[in-house]
Formats: structure tokens, C-alpha cells, sequence
């Protein structure tokens, strides 16, 4: 199965969006609506666990995001520079603070968010100098969802497509659309427009369906595939993952058998991982093994972002963790 995404050589991989912390009830049960003990706050955002985990892998890997004059703010920064990503994009507010998200578990496994990004630095984000020039040299976008309901960094998004596809580079687009944030009709005809024009798409459950507009998993490949997407990575939790691609027999990766203590930010890692390995030149089975291990670790700690792994940490995982057999 031919490499759809660009070498890493090309520039680094980017991600526009939110940078958050999160701070975790300790206790499981619905809502806020009573005083609790937490734990935080982690350094968080779907886009910046993504590149941190693409970054720490060995990738080439840049954030587009915004933070505040704070220290979660600077909790931000820090992780993500220690881990090996470009924060020169990054711009500190001096007037708004860092973005936030608040969670509880459900005893079923759902969770209640509560967030603060539209009156935050995280949406106070846009195309300045030191964006152009990042997004001029880069080889990759990698969207996430939750980020086009930010105006300005669905602004940015749009843009830097355009620059990135033009110079040779491709995209990849993981749909996660949080029900907590508001998507409205030009969000969704944005997130219509980027699967129409990435290579990759990483969807879990039935966001494969939502983002195909169609029904069960061989309609929705087929139109994805005649639109022009070039490859389907499908995270299916417990049952492992599947890659697709036109013309090609699936390929598929248990899942590790791991306790599960905190699955907030798996499906960040598992991509962030899977795209940095295709983009060094690794094939398929070996990217998708990595990625689905990036992805199981993560749970096994409380935090979205401290469990990203470096290379080395993940082959000794992948060395000592049974899988589920299916």
C-alpha cells in the first residue's frame, strides 16, 4: 500500500486549534453541580495531543494555536517544546487566559465536559507573520474537528490548506466533532470541504458514516474513496483498527489489553502517531501497530497528553502487552 501523505523531509506536520488544560473529577457521576476533588491541570487539546504524540515519535511536528499570559499557559508550552514540537506559532495573549476544559466520567464510560474556549486565548488565534511562515514550510495539515467551531482557526485552517496542497503537501483530517461545542451550517460544509481534499482521514464509530454522508462502513468507503480520500484509518477501540484504502485488502491491528484508568486523548495519539510513522516511510502494519499502541498506553494514565510516547517507549510496550484477541 503506497504512502498517500508526504515525506516528513517535506516540512513538518502542523495542527490549528485549541490548546487547553483539563482538570478531572476524581470521582465518577454526572455533571458539576456539587463540590468534588480534581486532579490537574494536564496540559490538553486535541490538536496539541496530536502533535505532541507526532512530535515525540520522531516526527517533524509544528502547533498554530494560542495560550494566555498564565501558568497554564506556560504548562502548555513547555510539554510541548520538551516533547520536541515547534511552538514558534503559538501566541501567548496578554489579555485573555488559557483555554480549559473541565471532565466526568459516567459509570457507562460517557463524559460531561465543560469548556471555556470561546472566551479564551485558545479562539483568539490568527493568520499572523509567524503562522505564514510556518504553514510555508510545512508538509502536512493535520485538522482536527473540535477546532472548526473556532472562527479563527477555521479561518486559519482554510488557509493554510490551500498553501499546503499547493507546495506538494498533504492532509489528514480527524472528524472529532465534540457535541459540547456549537457546529453550524458553515462548519459543517468546511469539515464536507477538507474530507473532499485529504488523503487521510481518521474517524472512530460512526463518524466514518458522518463523514462519508452515507451508511454502513463499505457505503461510506466507497464514496469516500470516489471523493478522493486515498486512505481510511478507523479506530475502533477494544476491537483494534482497520486501515482501507482503494483497491487494497484491509489491514487490521488488535487491540493491547490494557486497564483502562483515562481514554481522553487516545484517539489524539493514536493519529498523531500514525501519521508521523507513515510520513517517515514506514508501511501500514507497522505504522497501525504503533499507533493503536500510542493509543493504549495513553489510557492507562490520567492526563490526555502524559501518556505520548517516545519510540523506544512504545516498542517496550508493544513487547510486553498482550493483545485482545478478536
Amino acid at each position: 500500500m503506497t504512502c498517500p501523505l508526504a515525506p516528513d523531509t517535506l516540512g513538518p506536520t502542523i495542527c490549528v486549534g485549541e490548546i487547553l488544560v483539563e482538570i478531572m473529577a476524581t470521582s465518577v457521576g454526572e455533571g458539576f453541580l456539587a463540590p468534588m476533588d480534581l486532579a490537574g491541570p494536564y496540559p490538553s487539546g486535541a490538536p496539541a495531543i496530536f502533535i505532541d504524540q507526532c512530535a515525540k515519535i520522531g516526527g517533524s511536528a509544528a502547533m498554530i494555536g494560542a495560550v494566555g499570559r498564565d501558568d497554564f499557559g506556560r504548562l502548555n508550552l513547555d510539554r510541548l517544546a520538551a516533547d520536541g514540537a515547534d511552538i514558534s506559532a503559538i501566541a501567548v495573549d496578554p489579555d485573555y487566559p488559557t483555554g480549559s476544559a473541565f471532565v466526568r466520567y459516567r459509570a457507562d464510560g460517557a463524559r460531561d465536559f465543560v469548556y471555556n474556549i470561546a472566551t479564551s486565548a485558545a479562539a483568539r488565534l490568527g493568520w499572523t507573520d509567524r503562522v505564514a511562515d510556518l504553514v510555508g514550510r510545512a508538509g502536512h495539515l493535520h485538522v482536527m474537528g473540535s477546532a472548526l467551531s473556532m472562527p479563527g482557526a477555521a479561518r486559519v485552517i482554510e488557509r493554510a490548506a490551500e498553501v499546503v496542497k499547493r507546495r506538494g503537501g498533504t492532509i489528514s483530517v480527524d472528524p472529532n466533532l465534540r457535541k459540547e461545542l456549537a457546529h453550524d451550517a458553515a462548519t459543517g460544509r468546511l469539515f464536507s470541504d477538507l474530507v473532499g481534499i485529504c488523503d487521510l482521514l481518521l474517524p472512530s464509530g460512526d463518524e466514518l458514516d458522518h463523514a462519508a454522508g452515507a451508511a454502513g462502513t463499505d457505503a461510506a468507503l466507497a464514496r469516500l474513496f470516489d471523493r478522493g480520500v486515498k486512505e481510511v484509518a478507523l479506530k475502533q477501540g477494544r476491537a483494534g483498527a482497520t486501515v482501507f484504502a482503494p483497491g487494497c485488502p484491509p489491514q487490521h491491528a488488535p487491540a493491547f489489553a490494557v486497564t483502562e484508568l483515562d481514554p481522553t486523548g487516545a484517539g489524539d495519539c493514536f493519529g498523531g502517531a500514525y501519521v508521523a510513522c507513515r510520513r517517515l516511510g514506514m508501511a501500514v502494519p507497522v505504522a497501525l501497530t504503533y499507533a493503536t499502541a500510542a493509543g493504549a498506553r495513553t489510557v492507562m494514565r490520567r492526563g490526555p497528553m502524559e501518556g505520548a510516547a517516545t519510540r523506544a517507549e512504545l516498542d517496550a510496550f508493544i513487547a510486553a502487552t498482550p493483545r485482545i484477541a478478536p
